[in-house]
């Protein structure tokens, strides 16, 4: 597990970074205006976007836990970040897990409160999430999006990129890594010039028009704090949604996380 150690460290210490929040779509396409209406851009209080999120019920947005950073504001019902006609919304409250530590040692899902509730029209959704717990096929084929780069060392973009990723095994997974933190999945990353890089964590893990895992991390360049994103040796990482059902539950009944 010293594998595991390594990272759990390179971790906690890299996410602590702005520079190295979220995770920008590699090699994908710009999303269609009328689909993944239920995509977020979260915003610090500067307004600038600091990590992606999908809504779930009419006032709780999905994260990971490890963009809570001075984050303020919820951005619906637009693709384009620029755009004027977008309806941005103040987070009244934050559900991190209570377990959350830092994203090498899971529970990296947190849930962001809106300041009030938001009506579905046809610029925005709520999107669909596991009512108990599931497992993936091997090489099943999901989407993740996000805003951000499109390469290791490019900008960031302004409109939604979405990009098709295979379900990895868990076990190949684990050799991979050389170990996990519980409660994950992998897609993309590994054999392949898709997936996710630093610039838009958060955002969700989509199979069957359901959001099953949250943006989590994925491997470093060597001596830097910058995703290998063009041809990583590792899988990326998304928290499995379905193993927080009892906790998203509490949340929606009124309780504390």
């Amino acid at each position: 597990m010293f594998a595991l150690q390594s990272f759990v460290v390179i971790y906690a210490l890299t996410f602590l970074g702005q520079n190295v929040l979220g995770s920008e779509i590699i090699n994908g396409q710009i999303a269609p205006d009328n689909e993944m209406l239920y995509m977020a851009s979260v915003l610090d209080c500067n307004g600038y976007h600091i990590c992606g999120g999908f809504l779930v019920s009419e006032n709780l947005v999905m994260t990971a836990a490890h963009c809570d950073l001075n984050l303020r504001y919820v951005v619906l019902g637009n693709h384009h970040l620029r755009s004027a006609n977008k309806l941005v919304i103040q987070i009244a409250d934050k559900y991190k897990h209570p377990y959350y530590q830092d994203v090498g040692s899971g529970y990296d899902i947190m849930l962001l409160k809106l300041s009030r509730p938001v009506q579905t029209c046809n610029t925005i959704q709520f999107i669909r999430l596991p009512f108990r717990e599931m497992t993936l096929n091997e090489n099943e084929k999901c989407q993740v999006a996000g805003w951000g780069k499109i390469n290791t060392y490019g900008n960031v973009v302004d409109n939604l990129r979405v990009v098709d990723v295979s379900v990895i095994g868990p076990q190949v997974c684990r050799e991979r890594w050389g170990g996990l933190p519980p409660n994950v999945i992998c897609a993309g990353g590994y054999n392949t010039n898709k997936g996710f890089c630093q610039g838009d964590s958060g955002g969700p893990l989509v199979c069957k028009g359901m959001a099953v895992g949250i943006v989590s991390f994925n491997n470093l360049l060597p001596g830097t704090e910058l995703g290998n994103c063009n041809y990583p040796d590792v899988p990326n990482v998304y928290t499995d949604i379905s193993k927080y059902v009892n906790w998203f539950r509490r949340i929606l009944q009124g309780g504390k996380s």
